[in-house]
């Protein structure tokens, strides 16, 4: 494998779905409740949210390795630290760099949202150096996954949908909660797949803490939820959004098969794509929903 490939499959290209579907699915509520849409915003809010989601996967390579929790032991994809292409400073090094260019597409978009912006991409940078870095890393406490909900579902959607129309809806809120469950989904498949070698690094994820069973039926639920908070948008008129959204529920039907019948093993890489799958297509089709 070519060291340039190796370093584009270390920014996790699986995982990449989780900064483009809320931006999407974002721009398209604001379309569907009624309001006009800026270009201009959904080009820098993904420009910025690519950039600190590969910066994210970057200073977790690099910080896992440090700790022990990437070994040659390892079951999941390879690591480019842990595989000895780049030293664990220089992933460091590229992570920084990816973030300073996240921070500079977020000037256009502090520009027109204001302080409320500035504290949403702060602390979404911030917090790619703290998912595993620092005094108080998130996934080694077990409390990723709120974050998780929380940074790529709540706060990029209302986000998006604040800059395009100044306000805070009831409407973003939901739609953010469906986005989030889902992308957590893609971290709890991921926890599950590196439960054995977490523990002994003492990272404690909650499939460490709580164990394989509770692992599954919390996927089980990221899975499942953002389907049955359809009934939302049904209620509120969003009729077809509701309705062609359904489509994907296949997919979570499988996935949640995989993992509840799997015992965690490099199988999970699999899993993990078909997490994302779900996150895509259910994100995907919401956004044709609104736009129709």
């Amino acid at each position: 494998m070519s060291q340039i490939k190796s370093i584009i499959l270390a920014f996790r290209p699986k995982t990449l779905t989780a900064a483009l579907v809320p931006c999407l699915a974002g721009t398209a509520l604001v379309k569907a409740i009624g309001l006009s849409w800026d270009g201009h915003v959904l080009f820098y809010a993904l420009a910025a949210s690519f950039l600190i989601q590969i910066g994210t996967n970057l200073v977790n390579d690099a910080v896992d390795f440090k700790k022990g929790a990437d070994t040659e032991k390892r079951i999941g994809p390879q690591r480019i630290t842990q595989a000895g292409i780049l030293t664990a400073n220089q992933v460091m090094g590229l992570a920084t760099f990816l973030l300073f260019l996240a921070v500079l597409c977020g000037i256009p978009l502090v520009m027109k949202g204001g302080m409320t912006i500035i504290a949403i991409g702060l602390a979404s940078v911030l917090l790619a150096y703290c998912y595993t870095a620092g005094p108080f890393p998130l996934a080694y406490l077990g409390i990723a996954d709120l974050f998780v909900i929380a940074f790529f579902g709540v706060l990029a959607v209302m986000g998006i949908v604040f800059l395009n129309t100044g306000e805070w809806m009831v409407e973003a809120l939901v739609l953010g909660l469906q986005i989030g469950f889902h992308a957590t989904a893609l971290l709890c498949v991921n926890n599950l797949r590196d439960r054995e070698g977490d523990k002994l690094v003492n990272k404690k994820t909650l499939a460490v803490r709580f164990g394989v069973k509770f692992a599954r039926w919390e996927i089980a639920a990221m899975c499942f939820l953002p389907f049955v908070m359809n009934l939302y948008w049904w209620f509120e008129g969003y009729k077809i959004a509701a309705v062609v959204s359904l489509f994907a529920l296949p997919l979570a039907v499988k996935l949640t098969k995989n993992v509840f019948t799997t015992e965690p093993s490099p199988v999970y890489n699999k899993f993990l794509g078909q997490a994302a799958g779900l996150h895509l297509v259910f994100g995907l089709l919401l956004t044709l929903g609104f736009i129709f």
